[in-house]
């Protein structure tokens, strides 16, 4: 049953934490109740603006291993933020149950039950029932796995020394964007037991102990030749995407807990995983949700006029968008593009127009927008997402077309689509490709090795659109793997007909990895 009044929640911007109940109860009432919200238990903590400085650092992770990066991009935002040159998010909040989301201290009461009711409420509900969440996370587990994770660390730099885990680690990280699984295996990994198999694993190392790596021939070996390379190939697990995966299993010379290590990277890379692909979602879906929660909390009377004013003034700068010619464009804000796309989408369900009717026909005029929402929010990623609501109404209102900007055509940049029924199905294409993780992201796998002969490292880059990649970069990037390979490590990259446009060959540092 619909609420029909409420008492003020608070008066005036100070607040308490009997304020920050009533205010959480008050959410719960709306979002729950009212929008058929499905969360995970929340957790609310209140940082002071330096600990969300540290937030950011390391990944908004309440509980993290140590390394000299997370240092560095402290310092760096921590001297931007004193001088001005940037703000703090308004919160950070954690896919795991319970849901953590922090609150910076520094903030009005207003501004705390935006912030509940955008994180505790509309990111806690795209966590737990995003098909991708539940296809490659463990909400229940991550923190168990952190702690893990960081006195495991801990553990080996106390063993081993700290140089020797930083360099491990920084070739881990080097590689971590090439450290997932970009498909569902048959059973999902369950985090909460990686502790007791790194025991296992170690038990087990210890058992049957085999010198045959470091008793192999220094020098190059001749290839076995009754070994057929397309044999070869499938014994090794070639093709392999996951480069952080396939040294884990099968580099020569990694110690026991430089491979844990590995694993620990690869873990944490793929529980983000599903972050980047519903960036425009998943802002979206709790920019709405506090947009709808917080109207209705004005409306019953929880929150003054003067409260509401100043929450209108915050969301409007969050889905604020820079016209192209705007010096301030950067690019489409995920939480414009996601509120609005959202808000279409209501308004399709709930007073849909003939055009609407002719693109959506499954859902124009169904009359239920929070159903209809809920469905895309748990079924879609950006990609599919805007490939199939983005509409012709919002294309226009948000001034969307298509520049084509072509190398080759001598032309130079042109208009490619404009608004017409051809033109809104090549802009919405378009768009829904920069979102598009085969795209965007460069497609390398692992090729080739011959373990029995010179132990080179073939790895293959399928070029897209004809961008190759950056040089400085790559060598970088290479040279980490080659040092953790500990041998060559040839790269290709080739065009869609397997033309070698470019090769790389890098050689590891001498002893950089020794244990």
């Amino acid at each position: 049953m619909a609420v029909t009044s409420m008492e003020r929640l608070f008066q005036g911007a100070d607040w308490d934490f009997a304020t920050l109940q009533r205010v959480y109860d008050a959410c719960h009432t709306v979002g729950v109740s009212e929008l058929g919200l499905d969360i995970y238990p929340n957790q609310i903590e209140v940082i002071t603006a330096e600990q969300m400085l540290d937030a950011y650092s390391s990944i908004g992770m309440p509980l993290f291993y140590k390394h000299w990066s997370f240092g560095k991009h402290f310092a760096h935002q921590q001297a931007f933020y004193r001088k001005g040159l940037m703000g703090l998010a308004y919160e950070i909040v954690i896919n795991s149950s319970p849901c953590i989301s922090y609150l910076m201290e520094e903030n009005t009461a207003t501004m705390h039950t935006l912030v509940i009711a955008h994180a505790a409420f509309g990111h806690n509900h795209f966590f737990k029932n995003n098909y991708l969440f539940k296809l490659w996370t463990d909400a229940e587990g991550i923190l168990d796995y952190l702690d893990f994770a960081k006195n495991y660390v801990a553990r080996c730099e106390e063993r081993y020394g700290p140089a020797a885990v930083e360099r491990t680690l920084d070739a881990a990280h080097a590689l971590m964007s090439h450290g997932v699984h970009r498909y569902a295996g048959k059973k999902k990994l369950d985090l909460r037991q990686e502790e007791r198999r790194e025991r296992d694993r170690q038990a087990h190392n210890e058992r049957i102990f085999n010198d045959l790596w470091r008793t192999l021939p220094a020098g190059a070996a001749r290839a076995t030749p009754d070994l057929e390379a397309e044999r070869r190939r499938s014994l090794a697990g070639l093709p392999q995407e996951n480069i952080l995966y396939f040294l884990e299993k099968a580099a020569p010379r990694l110690a026991p807990w430089q491979r844990e290590l590995l694993r620990i990277v690869r873990h944490v890379a793929q529980y983000f995983y599903p972050q980047g692909q519903t960036k425009v979602m998943n802002e979206g879906t709790a920019t709405y949700v506090h947009y709808r929660v917080m109207n209705r909390l004005h409306q019953l009377g929880a929150i003054g006029d003067g409260d509401f004013l100043e929450f209108l003034k915050s969301h409007t700068n969050v889905v604020f968008q820079p016209g192209y010619d705007d010096p301030r464009y950067s690019g489409l804000n995920p939480y414009a593009l996601g509120f609005a796309m959202m808000q279409d989408i209501e308004r399709i369900v709930t007073q849909p127009q003939d055009e609407d009717r002719e693109w959506f026909p499954d859902i124009a005029g169904t009359g239920d927008a929070m159903a209809v929402l809920r469905d895309l929010w748990a079924n879609y990623r950006d990609e599919s997402f805007v490939a199939q609501f983005l509409s012709p109404h919002l294309m226009r209102r948000m001034r969307m077309f298509h520049l084509n900007d072509d190398p080759a055509d001598k032309a130079g940049m042109k208009i490619g689509s404009i608004h017409d029924e051809r033109g809104y199905r090549r802009i919405r294409r378009q768009l829904s490709r920069q979102y598009d993780v085969g795209w965007i992201d460069a497609h390398i796998e692992i090729v080739d090795v011959d373990l029995a002969g010179d132990r080179r490292l073939i790895l293959r880059h399928t070029v897209v659109n004809g961008g190759l990649l950056a040089e400085t970069d790559l060598k970088r990037v290479l040279q980490h793997l080659a040092d953790l390979w500990s041998y060559d490590v040839l790269l290709r990259e080739v065009d869609g007909s397997d033309t070698v446009l470019k090769e790389h060959l890098v050689s590891p540092r001498r002893a950089a990895l020794a244990a």
